[in-house]
């Protein structure tokens, strides 16, 4: 049966494996993978054995995966050695997992998907790769992105890199996967590991989590590192957990989250981080006051409205109070976050690159335009460097007009904003559609089809937000997104959860080939 992987009776490194005992890729979550391996149903080795043998019959369709950890298993073995022990090291330990192409993992490329940092082997892994491994984790492998995390042009194609070509939707395979965590959450929908590590500066993980039907959560700007992680904007930059659950969202935050010395937007973390699975109320949603985003409304389809009516009857239902919020406009900040994002770009990969080893040639950003142009068949086939250009004219970050503008969108963003929102209204978090269903895959004038979405405010902010899924429009999911103030993961992730569990909308991908070819999927996934 297509997604099963039977286990049969006997043992693997010791451990009794239950007879015939079954796991369905396609649905299971971490926490019940979790509570397997505890159990000693199944092996951390048997779990990459499984999900190794499903990305090499999967992937070639959706291109969610650019390679394998040869070190997985090892890791594996060691995580069942531990268990066999008795001094498992948690919850997520032995949990295979995928992680973006541009957050640091010791002895394997980080390349954010450009070839001009092909050769870019660092001998130290991400801050927050060093935590998830403290926790246990197994890297499975690299995921696919937009090419530099979709800085590099206006007209850039989501999910394409020159490194991992072109990320798929697994629902229909004509659609994007937007970005620019495309493959991250391209590979959780397809049940090619249990979860995936993200990162986002606007949407780039709530925008491919809601598009590829799983859960994301853009953090607090600061409660997890962005040491080792290939930049865009210190102003904006997180890393964040995608998964196929509310839960499995809270466990993977709880090892991520934390104070780290190289990166002082961190210095406030270990104070508010806090275990996030322990925030998980089935009746958080009662009596809490929510505010309707009408003024980001105007950005979503009728059908796109319409499931996100049915999911507003369902808060309603779970005892949220419903309000109305129409008092802000968006455009002042949309005006000045480029010039911000640019000049942060600037500067920040410049620090960055300066860290590569000696076959990284490129060490700044000039020198990632020159590699561009002499590379124009791999790296510009389909799209150019109109943003990488416009960010190498900023005048740097004690630039007047830079600090303003990013002074500016910090205050209407966060105090003038998502703060006197809830402020004045009474209510806890907005809540909107995420974004439309997936729009078909452009080459030729890029993403022009993805347009609107609820990220902007909580990214110039620094604020968190979580994406959760609400329901399909034709076989194409759309996701719930709830946004607060900052340091407020673990009230999101209670309301997000008891959403979940009325809402129980997720559906596994079946892979058609367009709409004309869709069929619902048959196959329901229990929470």
């Amino acid at each position: 049966m297509r997604g099963l992987i039977a286990f049969c009776a006997g043992a693997l490194c010791g451990l009794a494996i239950t007879p015939a005992f079954a796991v369905n890729l396609s649905c299971t979550s971490a926490a019940a993978l979790s509570a397997d391996l505890a159990a000693h149903r199944l092996t951390s080795q048997s779990l990459v054995r499984a999900y190794e043998a499903r990305i090499a019959r999967i992937n070639p369709k959706i291109h969610a995966v650019i390679a394998l950890n040869p070190r997985a298993m090892a890791e594996a073995r060691a995580s069942d050695a531990r268990r066999a022990e008795g001094n498992s090291l948690g919850p997520l330990d032995g949990i295979p997992i995928l992680v973006k192409d541009n957050i640091g993992i010791a002895g394997l490329p980080t390349t954010a998907g450009s070839l001009a940092l092909a050769n870019n082997v660092r001998s130290v892994s991400a801050t927050v790769i060093r935590n998830l491994r403290r926790a246990g984790v197994v890297i499975l492998g690299r995921a696919n992105l937009s090419e530099w995390a979709n800085i590099r042009s206006e007209h850039s194609t989501s999910g394409w890199s020159a490194v991992g070509g072109l990320t798929r939707n697994p629902y229909m395979l004509d659609r994007t996967a937007c970005g620019s965590s495309s493959g991250s959450a391209a590979g959780v929908a397809a049940g090619l590991a249990a979860a995936a590590i993200g990162t986002e500066t606007d949407g780039s993980i709530t925008c491919p989590s809601a598009m590829n039907g799983v859960v994301g959560l853009k953090p607090t700007v600061g409660l997890v590192s962005r040491t080792g992680i290939v930049p865009i904007s210190h102003t904006q930059d997180t890393a964040g957990p995608i998964a196929r659950t509310v839960r499995d969202a809270a466990m993977l935050l709880t090892a991520m989250a934390g104070s780290d010395p190289a990166d002082p937007a961190t210095a406030e973390a270990n104070a508010h981080r806090t275990n996030y699975v322990a925030a998980l109320n089935p009746n958080a949603l009662k009596g809490v006051r929510l505010g309707i985003a009408d003024f980001l409304l105007k950005n979503f389809t009728p059908k796109t409205l319409a499931v996100f009516h049915h999911a507003l009857a369902l808060l309603k239902a779970e005892g949220a109070v419903l309000v109305k919020v129409d008092d802000y406009h968006l455009a002042p900040i949309e005006k000045h976050e480029n010039l911000v994002l640019l000049t942060d770009l600037k500067a920040d990969m410049k620090q960055y690159l300066a860290g590569s080893p000696p076959a990284v040639k490129s060490r700044t950003l000039a020198d990632l335009i020159a590699f561009d142009d002499a590379h124009r068949r791999e790296e510009m086939r389909w799209f150019g460097q109109s943003l990488f250009l416009k960010a190498e004219r900023t005048r740097g970050l004690e630039d007047p007009a830079y600090l303003r503008a990013r002074a500016t969108n910090l205050r209407l963003a966060g105090p003038d904003g998502i703060d006197r929102l809830l402020k004045e209204h009474r209510i806890e978090a907005l809540i909107s559609p995420t974004q439309n269903p997936a729009s078909v895959i452009d080459l030729v004038n890029g993403d022009a089809g993805i347009g609107g979405g609820d990220s902007t405010l909580p990214a110039v902010a620094g604020y968190p937000y979580i994406t959760v899924p609400m329901g399909q429009v034709q076989g194409l999911p759309v996701g719930l997104s709830f946004i607060g103030p900052k340091w407020s993961e673990a009230r999101l992730l209670g309301f997000a959860y008891a959403f979940e569990r009325k809402a129980r909308a997720f559906r596994p991908p079946t892979y058609a080939p367009n709409v004309l070819r869709w069929h619902p999927s048959k196959t329901l996934c229990g929470n």
